[in-house]
């Protein structure tokens, strides 16, 4: 069984910073990609960044770009989620999502977290 767990969300103040994490289990993500997505109350889930498992490359929302950094621990099959300079946009709950692809269609993605919350206040 192939689970995806995520952890780190929070509140946090405008201008401040969490680090997301998610750990992969249950098979090997060697030749996945793997991306965050976030969905606020009352929209649809967005993509915010994706990252290639093996070959690292990177690819962000451009409503998060220069905030946000996403990277990988292949050893930990851990992939993390740095969040600067918070808005109280970025408020959601963020998923992370394993697929064979790198791409920003959440259609794509075969394997989800449960989703960790990030409040940011004003």
């Amino acid at each position: 069984q192939v689970q995806l767990a995520e952890s780190g969300g929070g509140l946090v103040q405008a201008g401040g910073s969490l680090r997301l994490s998610c750990v992969a289990s249950g098979r090997t993500f060697s030749r996945y990609a793997r991306g965050w997505f976030r969905q606020a109350p009352g929209k649809e889930r967005e993509f915010v960044a994706y990252i290639g498992w093996s070959d690292g490359n990177t690819y962000y929302a451009d409503s998060v770009k220069g905030r946000f950094t996403i990277s990988r621990d292949n050893a930990k099959s851990t992939v993390y989620l740095q969040m600067n300079s918070l808005k109280p946009e970025d408020t959601a709950v963020y998923y992370c999502a394993a697929g064979p692809i790198l791409t920003v269609d959440r259609g794509r993605y075969d394997y989800w977290g449960q989703g960790t919350q990030v409040t940011v206040s004003s």
